[in-house]
């Protein structure tokens, strides 16, 4: 059985990260490793700092402390050149989807390639629509972003970031303000590149449902570190009862559904304490 730790299993190694927004604490001694060719997924309420980790990952933001190795790099080690070499290697969806508004479909999926490369334009054209065929697009090659539905414009997005056959492709929150459709389509997109393209896939997400479906692997963030990892099943099963809260999206438990008040109900409805009490 190969094991799981195992340095060629393994794509990003992330050791006792520290990070820090002004006074605010995101990352407390954060360990994550997350293994090639899986598709794996960080988790967590709004305001964890999900999005920040992948910044750290892309090398857009500086730990405080702590390290961060892809593919056996230390990221925040390099040098702005190796940098962006390593970056090559990574492909982003952004949540809005980022498309540049003035360019068509061909032509935005076609940039990374003419920005990076010297392939002749035939060959670009060759790539692109394989790519847009991949995302099920082709047909809308020559229609503007404003064209575009919400899914359309994710999924022409999720062509860029592959155009430059990354090892690794970052996902930030890829299925909000999806309608059910555009979600499915989106899914099972994700998992299906990931195979096909001997892809690794980090799918940063709140969306508990859409995404547990995919990951072969999930890491709970919360608090500044990771609470739990596992498959969605062992997740799903958790002894931990604020794992389980917020796997099976439940009103009330360890985050209670009350915000916390200073006297009893019955007292603040009687007016016996309180800012409310009447005159």
């Amino acid at each position: 059985m190969t094991d799981p730790t195992a340095a060629g299993d393994v794509l990003v190694d992330i050791r006792d990260l520290h990070f820090a927004r002004g006074e605010r604490v995101l990352f407390d001694g954060v360990d994550l490793r997350i293994r090639r060719g899986e598709v794996t997924a960080i988790m967590g309420p709004s305001g964890t700092g999900k999005t920040t980790l992948l910044k750290l990952i892309g090398g857009q933001l500086q730990p405080a402390s702590g390290t961060v190795h892809v593919d056996g790099e230390n990221v925040h080690a390099l040098s702005l050149g190796d940098l962006y070499v390593l970056r090559r290697r990574m492909g982003m969806l952004f949540q809005s989807g980022a498309l540049f508004t003035d360019l068509n479909v061909f032509d935005n999926v076609a940039f990374p390639l003419r920005e990076h490369t010297d392939l002749p334009e035939q060959l670009v054209r060759d790539l692109v629509l394989l790519k847009l065929q991949a995302v099920g697009l082709r047909g809308a090659r020559d229609l503007m972003p404003a064209q575009l539905s919400g899914g359309m414009a994710r999924r022409v997005a999720l062509a860029r970031a592959i155009a430059l056959d990354p090892t690794m492709v970052m996902y930030d929150e890829p299925f909000t303000g999806q309608d059910p459709i555009s979600m499915g389509v989106l899914v099972d997109l994700i998992r299906r590149l990931n195979d096909s393209l001997n892809l690794t896939s980090v799918i940063v997400s709140h969306d508990v449902a859409e995404t547990a479906r995919i990951a072969d692997r999930i890491h709970v963030l919360s608090g500044g570190r990771i609470v739990e990892s596992g498959t969605p099943e062992a997740l799903y099963a958790s002894e931990s009862e604020w794992v389980r809260q917020f796997m099976h999206g439940l009103p009330d438990g360890p985050v209670p559904f009350h915000y916390p008040a200073a006297v009893g109900f019955d007292d603040d409805l009687l007016g016996h304490a309180g800012s409310g009490r009447p005159s």
